[in-house]
């Protein structure tokens, strides 16, 4: 590892050095575009797979693979601009940078090596990572390179909505189009795909639609952001079924991890290559304020390292709920209800980083408790949170509001009525802490009284870290919050109707 740092380092001190000789002599005229050593990629063919599948092995002391020096750049060249290189680098070394010209400054000399393809027998890379680590620019460089060098080719390309593999793997800041150069492949917006210019395809797909998966076929594909996928298992099951072109299909998944039942099969199969890589490690493209104010704030939480160390994390031994326990829940179709609750649990202040959780749950037909939708909003005004509150009565046709007071008092009541004069508002009063509020709503989880109609990711993420002492971030858990006052209205309190402390 500290070996092929030190030669990653030499090859990039090199390139700077000819880069420099490059542009002097681009000024003066004498520089070559239409030299082969100025494509940014090899051309495509079988040839090269071993730089798609791992990281290029050349060290100094071996051969260059090329076969011929590039035409720009001689050793003997004294306008080259490598004088001052000759004498940092070994001779090795030295012939390594001039004779991959094309490779300089490319992907493989600015990657780091967490961020390469894995050597060996692998048919999934699981690249997990933290906030703003590389991850996807990691994605985007190995869909782009394999689609150049394997002409014709079919890759999917798959993330929890349409809109985000459009915004995040194709034209995001580390996108495949933002990245791609000279070989940038055209996005046909109608038929969801990209085109490259030798006829190598990338179709998009939503986790949302799994059937959607049914029928195409690939040679590779690259799964954005799994950890958070609607219909995960579903999703991963149809795209399996797909991978079969080619002598070795292989999918990337780029995730921030989370520990949903998926993640933690694909951790540990053998066939999987698992690599994590940290937001501290890219440094160099991130705002150290932004760095100083997450270490400040979640250096050495479990939230923390999640979110930005990129590890997989187990259920809390303590929490009220786990994920085996939520997953056997889920519901495709809740059928009809005969009572439905909206329930909001209020931010003590208005910040960009508060969170006004608001939960919808109702009644089936044998009594059992459904969680319809988890629709909190995140830095909202107190305009703005009761809008999303009225907009969930109205979209799910629900009978009554329950909101908490303790924060807000009458203002929460006037807020809502400001949006709606006529919502049902039934108001209740917290006077246990939250933990010994969880835990009779627990109780009924246990008991199979209640349902979940989707999975609700962040909704669940507070579900399963609650314990005791709260979550383990130190934030408050407005989305269970409002979840417990929800359950409690309609399951605890008799008759489905919440205590009422003011109407």
């Amino acid at each position: 590892m500290i070996e092929e740092n030190r030669g990653l380092a030499a090859l990039r001190n090199g390139a700077d050095t000819l880069e420099a000789g490059l542009a002097r002599r681009g000024a003066d005229g004498e520089d070559c575009p239409s030299s082969p050593c100025r494509d940014p990629l090899p051309a495509g063919g079988e040839k090269g797979l071993e730089g798609v599948f791992h990281s290029p092995a050349t060290t100094a002391g071996e051969e260059s693979p090329a076969s011929l020096p590039s035409p720009c750049l001689r050793e003997d060249d004294p306008d080259s601009g490598t004088t001052g290189a000759s004498e940092a680098l070994s001779s090795a070394t030295k012939r390594i940078v001039l004779t991959n010209r094309r490779q300089i400054g490319h992907w493989h000399c600015k990657a780091r090596l967490a961020q390469m393809p894995p050597k060996g027998d692998w048919r999934v890379w699981l690249l997990m990572g933290g906030r703003g680590s590389g991850k996807t620019r990691a994605g985007a460089e190995w869909v782009q390179e394999i689609a150049l060098k394997l002409a014709g080719i079919r890759i999917a390309l798959v993330a929890e909505t349409l809109g985000d593999a459009r915004e995040v793997m194709i034209d995001g800041v580390s996108g495949i189009c933002r990245i791609a150069g000279r070989g940038r492949p055209e996005f046909e917006a109608s038929r969801r795909r990209l085109v490259w210019p030798n006829g190598s395809i990338g179709q998009i797909f939503s986790s949302e639609d799994p059937e959607s998966l049914r029928g195409p076929q690939f040679h590779f594909a690259w799964c954005d952001e799994l950890g958070k996928w609607k219909h995960a298992q579903e999703t991963w099951d149809m795209l399996q079924f797909g991978l079969r072109l080619g002598e070795d299909p292989r999918v990337l998944v780029t995730t921030t991890p989370r520990p949903v039942p998926l993640l933690r099969a694909l951790a540990s199969d053998p066939a999987t290559a698992v690599r994590r890589i940290r937001t501290d490690d890219n440094i160099d493209n991130l705002s150290p304020g932004f760095l100083r104010a997450m270490a400040d704030r979640y250096g050495g939480t479990r939230l923390g390292r999640q979110e930005l160390d990129g590890e997989l994390i187990a259920d809390r031994e303590d929490a009220l709920w786990s994920r085996p326990r939520l997953e056997a829940i889920r519901l495709r179709s809740p059928g009809p209800l005969s009572r439905i609750v909206v329930a909001v649990d209020p931010p003590a202040t208005a910040s960009a980083a508060s969170v006004c959780g608001i939960v919808v749950a109702g009644l089936d037909q044998t009594g059992r408790a459904v969680v319809l939708a988890d629709c909190s909003v995140t830095g909202a005004s107190p305009a703005g949170w009761a809008g999303a509150v009225v907009r969930a009565f109205r979209r799910f046709d629900a009978d009554r509001v329950v909101a908490e007071v303790n924060q807000g008092g009458d203002m929460v009541t006037a807020m809502l009525r400001s949006v709606d004069a006529d919502l049902p508002v039934s108001t209740v009063r917290a006077t246990r802490g939250k933990y010994l509020r969880a835990e009779p709503v627990a109780a009924l989880y246990e008991q199979g009284r209640v349902a979940h109609a989707a999975a609700f990711a962040e909704l669940e993420d507070q579900m399963c870290d609650f314990g005791p002492d709260g979550l383990s971030s130190g934030r408050s858990p407005d989305r269970l919050d409002a979840l417990v006052w929800a359950l409690t209205a309609l399951v605890l309190d008799r008759q489905g109707e919440p205590r009422v402390r003011g109407i």
